[in-house]
């Protein structure tokens, strides 16, 4: 089996409800999940006239390649709605994959480690709370010590 680190995030409709109806089919159609993060709530990153986002760091136990988890995570957000209009724009559900086991990926649609996610607090804050030892597989570097390196100045909010 394999584990795989996601984030959730979405920042139009119900957030919460869209937050959890997305786990919810992760679960049904990608993989076991094993942990959850809080929700976390922060301020548009990229495109920052736009309502706040909220973010949720999983791992998830799949028997899915990482090729068939992007196929599987993709479907969902169709299935939940999504429209790709504009980069970084709004939108009700976005679910990355950060971390697949230890791989180093590089393909045109598929790039694992997440190539962001080191630059933004938003990914790095919920991930280091289910994972604050994890290491980066091409930094080698904890997750904890990443987010403590982060330029990213956007505060991130744990919500209750």
């Amino acid at each position: 089996m394999n584990k795989a680190y996601l984030l959730t995030g979405g920042n139009t409709g119900e957030r919460k409800m869209e937050l959890s109806r997305a786990v919810a089919l992760i679960a049904a159609h990608s993989g076991k999940i094993l942990k959850q993060s809080h929700l976390y709530e922060t301020a548009a990153w990229g495109k920052t006239d736009q309502s706040p986002f909220l973010n949720q760091a999983l791992l998830i136990e799949t028997s899915l390649s990482a090729q068939e988890l992007l196929k599987s995570i993709l479907a969902i957000e169709l299935q939940m709605g999504r429209e790709r209009k504009e980069k970084y724009g709004p939108r009700n559900i976005d679910i990355d994959i950060l971390l697949y086991n230890n791989d180093i990926i590089s393909e045109p649609h598929l790039q694992i480690p997440h190539p962001e996610m080191t630059r933004r607090r938003f990914v790095l804050t919920p991930l280091a709370e289910i994972a604050p030892n994890l290491i980066h597989p091409t930094l080698h570097l904890s997750i904890k010590n990443l987010l403590k390196q982060c330029p990213d100045t956007l505060e991130v909010r744990q919500l209750g």
